[in-house]
């Protein structure tokens, strides 16, 4: 395995673990869920259908985003060597700007009386899908100029942290846990993101 390869795969995951940890992607279904009085089953059923549609937005997006750069690379000899680098940096910086500009989700307009409980699980499922992982997206470019099976690897590693983490959170957050101040984590979590995503970029620029 390459070097550029192992990088994209240590940084995918830890941006996913990231990205799953962020209470803002499954402390909302805790919300609603305690509000309609829903059991641990219902709630970990909802959670697994927003995750999957969250995480196959963000995928789908991603393979465009890779086969643009596959096509790209093919006229433009600088692409890997220097494009891609100081894209994955551009974006780590701004997302670390932006997210100090961000307005997180809130979940007190979605869950209305009288709604029922299958308008919520769509409304939730639909709200996840068009709210993509931008952040991991950049590493899909880097991935679509070294092959599709990198691109295939980091939409694995991505579904099934993202997935499986948000289960996991949701499931030991059940009993009570949406009363402690998740604010601080989720003001870290852009600053972190940024971070791996620079330090992804400056890796590439090394290497090449």
């Amino acid at each position: 395995m390459s070097a550029d390869i192992l990088q994209l795969m240590i940084s995918s995951a830890l941006l996913s673990i990231l990205h799953a940890v962020l209470p803002n992607h499954w402390l909302p279904v805790i919300a609603i869920a305690q509000r309609e009085k829903w059991t641990m089953r219902e709630t970990l059923q909802t959670t697994f259908l927003a995750s999957l549609a969250h995480a196959g937005s963000t995928i789908l997006i991603g393979v465009i985003i890779a086969a643009f750069a596959f096509q790209l690379d093919k006229h433009v000899a600088v692409f890997t060597s220097v494009i891609t680098p100081a894209i994955l940096i551009s974006m780590g910086l701004l997302f670390i700007w932006q997210h100090y500009h961000h307005k997180h989700f809130h979940i007190k307009s979605a869950s209305a009386k009288g709604t029922s409980k299958a308008a919520l699980i769509i409304w939730f499922v639909i709200a996840m899908f068009f709210s993509p992982c931008l952040e991991i997206e950049a590493f899909y470019l880097a991935a679509g100029v070294i092959g599709w099976q990198v691109v295939l690897l980091i939409s694995i590693i991505y579904l099934v942290i993202s997935v499986a983490g948000m289960v996991f959170w949701v499931s030991w957050a059940y009993h009570g846990l949406t009363k402690l101040n998740w604010h601080a984590l989720e003001h870290s979590a852009g600053i972190i993101a940024g971070i791996i995503l620079i330090l992804t970029g400056l890796s590439f620029l090394i290497i090449h």
